[in-house]
């Protein structure tokens, strides 16, 4: 009995080890880790109070993409800070030092007294593949901190070449000298006694002939989510003061450089999808309204969203993901054509509150309502609850190859020729059995298809400046993916200066340039409001390109519709 009950204890004994270890086994890394995860917020919260009164552009990273040596001590880091203005990079023991003995590149400074910049160099961490710009040697070659580049023309010497440069310390700022505001301009204009314009074109006899400063706006929040990385490597190039980031800044405000700049000569590259494209316009549209006509930038896409039907359309491509270096982007815009583009005005007036004020939007791409206006409402909704889940370009066009997938079966737009009805010019149309109605300012969408390229008849791709909107119908979403791929066209019900469709009843899915909404009866009238300056890309292909990229855009355009 006594030996039962002590192997009893004894197993009770080791029951109670075993539950107790595996419980400190479980709650210590449970603890290191929620300790560890309030250090680190901690840090963060206090590197951002830091950063934001730095006066460089500090980003951190946990990991450096090449060899990367800190600017202070000298020594080889793996992680640390490095500034997107002037590259300076820095380990965390010797951020603070870094921040208060290593000037950042200046937005504005006067000029030496012959009217010139100096160069500004940074030592170490050059890019790789750097040529000296005296012995046309490899830069940056070895493993240490050395060798020199200039914050504002990028030029690379080496510590012994430095000396001999041919022109001393005159910085000529580079490839892009047309495209960069020089501080010393900023300089002077902050300096002027009466503000115009005819003042701004004599300062501007300085910078050169051909000068064009490029203002660029990114949306951060955009498709695939690059706009931050992007907006470091412009602020590399450029003056500072030209980046903008959308999330901080609206383009209003932001679009106020450019009446400090000489009139007519300023570039914009909006680098965001067609929504970011439409704000930058409407802000455009109030500079108007405010006398600064004159001042009116041109604007340049570079697409950062899932659908850019605008940017196909301009010939800036399907979507950017870092295939071509930001210096060709600049050097497009160099090279780009100014066109005009339509703008119109959507109205919608909801049936019943005639005490209300109407709703109105702007329209650059299309209005639609249907199957293609459902799938980006169903899209929109579930990326407002879960914003995270969307940040790849590819999945996004997945989601909506799943919504397409489901209208094919369910049919929620049934009908529609019976619940609406449609006026072009003050003329009614009748319509065929439809589910969806298309009025297009432009040649794509969709996501990248081009509408008058299917089987069948002729097509007539509309142009963006002839003040007439193109009217389609589809029969539902697998016409709609039908003609994506080329099988098929839509239902072309006419061109008019002025589109006006009546909802008699229920509620339909509505978008205006892949903004969605769902809609009651009301009347929406869509008339011409203004006209915008583009900057259109024309590339030349060959017949083989052009059939290769057409495929590929359709492949993926059959993933946003079904």
């Amino acid at each position: 009995m006594e030996g039962d009950e002590g192997n009893r204890d004894q197993s009770s004994r080791e029951e109670w080890t075993l539950l107790f270890w595996t419980t400190l086994a479980v709650v210590v890394p449970v603890i290191i880790t929620l300790w560890c995860s309030v250090q680190r917020s901690k840090r963060k919260i206090h590197m951002k109070d830091f950063f934001r009164k730095s006066k460089h552009g500090w980003h951190c990273t946990d990991l450096f993409n090449k060899p990367t040596y800190c600017c202070v001590c000298q020594q080889h880091i793996l992680q640390g800070a490095v500034c997107d203005c002037c590259g300076v990079c820095a380990d965390e023991t010797c951020l603070r030092r870094a921040d208060r003995s290593l000037v950042c590149k200046e937005i504005m400074a006067p000029s030496r007294t012959d009217g010139t910049l100096a160069h500004r160099w940074v030592r170490g961490n050059v890019p790789l593949c750097s040529v000296c710009a005296v012995c046309k040697e490899q830069c940056g070659n070895q493993p240490k901190l050395c060798d020199f580049r200039c914050v504002w023309c990028q030029t690379t010497v080496h510590d012994d070449c430095k000396l001999s440069l041919s022109d001393g310390e005159r910085c000529e700022l580079g490839e892009f000298r047309s495209l960069i505001i020089p501080p010393h301009y900023l300089h002077h204009v902050n300096k002027l006694r009466r503000r115009h314009p005819d003042e701004y074109s004599k300062l501007a006899s300085a910078c050169g002939s051909g000068w064009t400063p490029v203002l660029v706006l990114a949306n951060t929040r955009s498709g695939n989510n690059m706009g931050e990385a992007l907006l470091g490597e412009f602020r590399t190039i450029l003056n500072p003061v030209q980046v903008f980031d959308l999330s901080e800044l609206p383009p209003s405000k932001a679009l106020q450089l450019c009446t400090l700049l000489p009139p007519g000569s300023v570039r914009v590259l909006v680098c965001g999808g067609d929504g970011t494209v439409g704000w930058v316009l409407d802000a455009i549209d109030t500079m108007k309204l405010k006398g600064q006509d004159q001042f009116i930038p041109r604007v340049m896409i570079l697409p950062l969203g899932t659908g850019n039907d605008l940017s196909n359309s301009l010939g800036w491509g399907s979507g950017y993901a870092g295939e071509i270096p930001v210096e060709q982007v600049l050097r497009n815009i160099l090279e780009a054509e100014v066109v005009k583009m339509d703008r119109w005005k959507v109205q919608v007036a909801s049936k019943g509150l005639y005490f209300r004020k109407p709703k109105v939007l702007s329209m650059n791409n299309y209005f639609s309502v249907g199957p293609d206006a459902l799938m980006a409402l169903n899209f929109h909704t579930h990326r407002e609850k879960t914003p995270s889940f969307f940040s790849s370009r590819i999945i996004n066009k997945a989601v909506y190859f799943m919504y397409g997938t489901k209208d094919c079966l369910v049919q929620e737009c049934k009908d529609l020729d019976k619940r609406i009805e449609l006026e072009l010019d003050g003329e009614r149309v009748a319509l065929p059995s439809l589910e969806g109605i298309i009025v297009c300012n432009i040649g794509y969408w969709g996501g990248g298809c081009r509408l008058w390229e299917g089987m069948g008849d002729e097509p007539y791709p509309p142009t963006l400046d002839d003040g007439l909107l193109e009217v389609v119908g589809v029969f539902g979403s697998f016409h709609c993916a039908q003609i994506q791929v080329k099988m098929a066209n839509p239902v072309r019900l006419g061109q008019a200066h002025t589109v006006r469709l009546v909802l008699k009843t229920s509620r339909m899915p509505m978008q205006v340039d892949g903004e969605p909404w769902a809609q009651g009866p009301c009347t929406i009238t869509i008339t011409h409001k203004t006209q915008a300056f583009m900057l259109y890309h024309s590339t030349e292909q060959t017949d083989d390109d052009d059939e290769s990229s057409t495929s590929e855009e359709a492949l993926t355009s059959t993933l946003r519709l079904l």
